[in-house]
């Protein structure tokens, strides 16, 4: 679904996803980029498990974005960075829940960037503008 601040571009030749867009066209004017979160909660724990940290980064998107006062339905690209080993599939079930936006992904997979960290989201995501 594309919204007033971004338009989802598919081209035909290309298989559609209904989780995710090949593209995301954001017209020019503020943006904000969130910086990699994981599934670290506010008291600072690690969740245990794949899907439970997954859930946990998508929050933490979620809380940086209405902090900045725009939210997930303005995301343009989410990259989602896995320790080598994870499965992917399990990642994107514990998502759905948290993340029902389509949106242009890249998955990577990393060494940790801590120990237990197995996954960590950065977003770009367009601001609306204030209302007049």
């Amino acid at each position: 679904m594309s919204t007033p601040l971004t338009t989802h571009v598919d081209p035909p030749s290309l298989v559609t996803s209904p989780a995710f867009a090949q593209g995301v066209i954001v017209p020019a004017g503020s943006l904000l980029f969130v910086g990699g979160q994981n599934g670290i909660d506010g008291e600072g724990n690690v969740l245990q498990g794949l899907g439970p940290q997954t859930e946990q980064a998508l929050r933490n998107v979620k809380a940086v974005l209405a902090e900045a006062g725009t939210g997930p339905e303005h995301v343009a690209k989410l990259t989602i960075y896995l320790t080598a080993g994870a499965d992917p599939n399990e990642a994107y079930g514990a998502s759905a829940a948290e993340w029902p936006y389509r949106t242009a992904v890249t998955v990577v997979t990393v060494q940790p960037s801590r120990p237990g960290i197995l996954v960590e989201i950065e977003a770009v995501a367009a601001i609306p503008a204030p209302a007049p």
